[in-house]
């Protein structure tokens, strides 16, 4: 069950309320969001569902000031310009390590941004090619306090089926899903001013066959660094406590911590709704076939006709099971996991202002150190020394103003991209409302057409 209420404040306030019922648990996510006007927006069939983009204007200029929820809704309602991303056509090429084809996508674009030569163009990627995208972004944004989307994860079995070449419901329903993430993924990653102006975006966007991806790799040894580092923050996160002179950053952090938890609790409620839909799927799906052997094998031909009206009744009930199935894993299931990894990205957006913090603090303490060694050398009287230590102090103090310029840039980059991400979460979830409600609604039109 999705609703979505709106109740007036001095501004607008959209709630949304997203409950769902399966035979173990019962789970209700509530989402608000302030807007500055006064009015209340009915959600017709975007282009969301059509892979479309506006991009704001702001994505030419970008700006780097704090900004309020009111201006930022303000700057992405000025001129805008359409940017078109689908990944389409999954096929198998080539070889890979020896384990047979593996799947490329076909990533399309139109856009009527200047900075492009081309309206339209289309590349052929690899999976590799994405998360390989998503390396080189995150090791230049992620420093400057930007919210970096995720893209999907890797699938050690679904891509040992795909590329051992095994054709089945599942391998194609691994595809598809994959397919959409990715989709996803390059949609948010586009639809962020500084991420599209990044050449390495550009570059995967205009040009094919990228160099080989080789960080991307688990067991690689820039895969196992990686690990190695996350336990190192994770053991930093522990033992650091940051002196927290702005509440903002302290309350929107255990909010976004609480509605990690919250999405984490909906989407594993919303899993078990799908596999108990596909349970049911094949339950009918027995039952129906059952029923129509029990009918052709029936001597009463009243009885039998019976059996095979109540065998096709069955079967088309086993139809529309399979669809609602697929709408609840592709429009909430899906969705919700995104956005799991999203708030873990918005955490990590924290967490490098908390980098950037302690590094700032180490500087000052480290300069504290040298003004004390230069007081210890004047009491000693000795002068051969000093101007080493003079020198070593004037070094440091532009260090710890360039840290202070540093942690000012991250803090208003943080609250600009936190700001950013709740406007765009709940845009995002009122649409999800939408295409469930049309999901819900298109079986019934031809009926209902009918009674008219």
């Amino acid at each position: 069950m999705v609703k979505c209420c709106y109740s007036h404040t001095s501004h607008l306030c959209a709630l949304f309320v997203l409950s769902v019922q399966t035979p173990e648990a019962t789970v209700e996510l509530t989402l608000t969001s302030t807007t500055s006007q006064g009015r209340r927006e009915i959600i017709g069939p975007t282009a969301s569902a059509c892979n479309t983009t506006h991009v704001p204007n702001s994505i030419l200029k970008p700006s780097v000031v704090t900004k309020t929820m009111e201006e930022l809704e303000e700057e992405e309602s000025g001129d805008q310009f359409e940017l078109n991303i689908a990944v389409t056509n999954p096929e198998k090429i080539g070889l890979y390590n020896h384990y047979g084809p593996f799947p490329c996508f076909s990533v399309s674009l139109q856009t009527t941004l200047p900075m492009f030569p081309n309206k339209m163009f289309s590349v052929r990627q690899r999976f590799s090619d994405f998360l390989g995208l998503y390396e080189k972004i995150s090791a230049k944004h992620s420093l400057l306090g930007c919210i970096i989307p995720p893209p999907p994860q890797k699938s050690v079995v679904g891509m040992t089926k795909v590329k051992v070449g095994k054709e089945d419901s599942s391998s194609a329903e691994f595809v598809e899903k994959r397919r959409a993430a990715l989709e996803r993924y390059l949609q948010r990653v586009v639809a962020h001013p500084s991420l599209l102006q990044d050449p390495d975006v550009r570059e995967f966007l205009e040009r094919d066959e990228l160099p080989r991806a080789v960080n991307t790799q688990t067991l690689s040894g820039p895969g196992l660094l990686k690990m190695i580092n996350r336990a190192s923050d994770a053991v930093n996160k522990m033992t650091i406590k940051m002196n927290e002179s702005d509440n903002w950053f302290e309350s929107k952090l255990q909010e976004v911590e609480n509605e990690e938890q919250l999405l984490r609790r909906l989407h594993a409620a919303v899993d078990s709704l799908v596999n108990h839909r596909k349970e049911l799927c094949s339950n009918t799906a027995v039952f129906s076939r059952s029923v129509a052997m029990l009918g052709s094998v029936e001597e009463n031909s009243a009885l039998s006709r019976a059996l095979s009206q109540l065998a096709e009744v069955e079967d088309k009930m086993e139809q529309l099971h399979q669809q609602q199935t697929f709408s609840d894993f592709f429009i909430l299931a899906e969705l919700l996991a995104d956005y799991v990894r999203l708030l873990g990205a918005v955490r990590c957006c924290f967490e490098q202002r908390m980098k950037v913090w302690q590094r700032l603090q180490e500087a000052q303490s480290t300069l504290q150190k040298k003004r004390e060694a230069e007081a210890k050398l004047l009491w000693a009287n000795k002068p051969e020394k000093l101007q080493q230590a003079k020198d070593d102090i004037n070094e440091w103090e532009s260090k710890v103003s360039q840290y202070e310029r540093d942690f000012e840039r991250v803090t208003c980059t943080v609250r600009k991209e936190v700001l950013r991400f709740e406007v765009r979460f709940v845009t995002s979830m009122t649409e999800m409302k939408y295409a469930v409600f049309l999901a819900n609604w298109q079986p019934g039109v031809p009926k209902y057409n009918w009674v008219n």
